[in-house]
């Protein structure tokens, strides 16, 4: 397992737009939540890092949906190389989690180029225009350290976002596994 960490897109862009399926090959739009706070989070299912979080991810997102804030799971992995985040896993592992949001496939990597994501996990928060307000990590919390996950960075951010505060001053890289490029695309 080797770390990466995430790119730290400039705060203030504007999110990419994207169209992408669900498992079941619903399509799914940034434009679905058009005027909500926005969480993007590119993930996999066999990521030690995404593991880790994963269940406190699901209650985070079921916590702050309930305050309007919309997210999205995009998983832009190889999955040709790495079947175990295949969509047919991708249904497993969302039921498993508790997400309620939309886990999206990114089939050409388009999405996560466009978003210069980096790592899994790899969060961006965008203000209700879609103006990136965060991005970087969950938490402290790694496969290694013993730290619990509790997505103290996320939750302060989205807590600020919602109280209309500046974007906080710190925001720590976001720590995980490299996204799993297709040949030809890294």
């Amino acid at each position: 397992m080797v770390a990466v960490t995430s790119n730290m897109l400039e705060l203030g862009t504007k999110a990419p737009a994207f169209t992408l399926p669900d498992p079941d090959g619903v399509e799914h739009r940034l434009s679905d939540a058009e005027g909500s706070p926005t969480v993007v989070v590119f993930l996999c299912n066999h990521c030690p890092f995404v593991k880790m979080l994963a269940d406190e991810l699901g209650r985070l997102a079921r916590e702050y949906g309930a305050e309007g804030v919309r997210f999205f799971g995009i998983n832009s992995n190889d999955v040709e190389a790495y079947p175990q985040d295949g969509p047919e896993a991708m249904k497993v592992e969302s039921a498993r989690r508790g997400y309620t949001f939309p886990y999206l496939l990114d089939a050409s990597q388009g999405v996560a180029k466009a978003y210069l994501a980096a790592c899994t996990p790899d969060f961006f928060v965008f203000d209700a225009e879609h103006r990136l307000y965060y991005r970087g990590q969950f938490d402290d919390a790694r496969p290694s350290n013993g730290i619990v996950p509790d997505g103290r960075d996320l939750r302060s951010a989205l807590d600020s976002l919602l109280a209309s505060e500046p974007s906080p001053a710190e925001q720590k890289p976001a720590m995980g596994c490299n996204i799993k490029w297709k040949p030809g695309n890294a």
